[in-house]
């Protein structure tokens, strides 16, 4: 395409961390345009988050309805391209459906919605219309995290054993949602965030991260969901034995009262032949482990030789010579970038290259929702083991 590709938003406005983060992302290469948003359920705080972000006042809007609406109406030389939806989870499906049957690509919050039934239906409407669903679980656009897939799909590891992932974080260990925090409150609502919190805002990502290094799709799973803050309605902390496809097995634990942590995510998975682990907090390592040899590092950026040659997934999402850190907001915008050479491509006729499809889809969305229900559902059951069911 000879242009940016054009981006509406829903949410986001003023003070909202998330919507900064997204247009951080989408930013950074140059090739997207914020040009029209509904940025809160409060007309006048997305008419001044409108103002703030210097958008055309006729182009910010009072609701998504109203939004989608106008912008279906513009010329084609005009309109938004896709929508960028970054509300609490129940407002997800809503505007997602609705700028999907309107011809709209979209990009969207994990978890991709409230209920495995909505997820299913983007789905159908996503096979249906053509149209592109990006889901943003972030840690997927790591470099080292590209490499670990990467090596694991090679077989350098041998067949896969062992997986485990854990995500703790402390910031609800206090009932922080009736302190005054506007992010702990949603999340902490049942009608506005669903049947599990800690499974549905981390365990989701833990998870796809899981799923998406091992190349390996859970089959069954034994869960146990507490919560431990007093008069809380959802759950803060959970655990979850796994069962993988081709025979593996592994460890899930996500927490949201581990006092003391931020966002400690960390993948662990071990094959015949050795193994390899990523931390989030250090994410510009990747550690593998040989059977019978001393550790190695792989680090984001370097030009080893043969045999230690990075995977060409890694060196596309790569930004920056070795040795200068590449974090969260890089990862966000790897995701961006795949999605918008993806879209972009699709209208020029082309077919994407495997790099640039390589990005969290609608798919992961329905299997995000199916985890957080199977989990729900072991954690209630009497029986040990809980199919994974879709």
């Amino acid at each position: 395409m000879k242009r940016k590709l054009r981006m509406g938003m829903v949410g986001g406005g003023k003070d909202a961390f998330i919507g900064a983060v997204h247009r951080i992302a989408a930013f950074m290469d140059g090739k997207i345009e914020l040009v029209c948003g509904a940025f809160s359920v409060d007309p006048e705080v997305s008419r001044q988050s409108g103002e703030d972000l210097f958008i055309a006042p006729d182009r910010v809007y009072a609701n998504y309805e109203e939004m989608i609406s106008k912008e279906s109406a513009l010329p084609e030389g005009e309109r938004m391209d896709f929508l960028t939806i970054v509300t609490p989870n129940f407002l997800h499906f809503g505007p997602a459906k609705l700028a999907l049957e309107n011809g709209f690509d979209v990009v969207v919050e994990k978890p991709m919605t409230v209920t495995l039934d909505e997820a299913k239906e983007l789905e159908a409407i996503v096979e249906k219309t053509g149209r592109t669903l990006c889901l943003t679980h972030t840690y997927s656009g790591y470099p080292m995290v590209k490499q670990a897939k990467a090596m694991v799909k090679d077989g350098h590891f041998g067949k896969i054993r062992k997986i485990v992932v854990e995500y703790p974080q402390g910031w609800l260990s206090r009932l922080s949602e009736k302190e005054g925090n506007s992010g702990a409150a949603w999340r902490a609502d049942p009608k506005k965030s669903g049947l599990s919190l800690v499974m549905g805002d981390i365990g989701t990502h833990a998870a796809h991260l899981a799923e998406y290094v091992s190349g390996l799709r859970i089959t069954e799973l034994c869960a146990d969901l507490t919560t431990f803050v007093e008069g809380r309605l959802l759950d803060d902390d959970g655990a979850v034995l796994l069962r993988f496809e081709d025979g593996a097995k592994g460890v899930l634990m996500a927490s949201q009262i581990s006092a003391g942590e931020e966002n400690a995510v960390r993948l662990r998975i071990y094959g015949e032949k050795g193994g390899l682990e990523w931390a989030n907090e250090d994410p510009n390592n990747l550690i593998i482990k040989m059977l019978d040899q001393p550790r190695q590092i792989y680090r984001t950026g370097n030009a080893y030789a043969a045999p230690y040659t990075l995977s060409s997934f890694a060196t596309h999402n790569t930004r920056i010579p070795a040795g200068h850190p590449e974090g969260l907001l890089e990862s966000f915008a790897n995701i961006y970038r795949n999605f918008a050479a993806t879209a972009s491509a699709k209208r020029e006729g082309r077919t994407p290259t495997a790099e640039e499809l390589d990005f969290p889809s609608v798919q992961d969305g329905v299997r995000g929702m199916a985890f957080v229900q199977n989990v729900v559902a072991s954690n209630e059951s009497n029986e040990k083991w809980t199919k994974f069911v879709l």
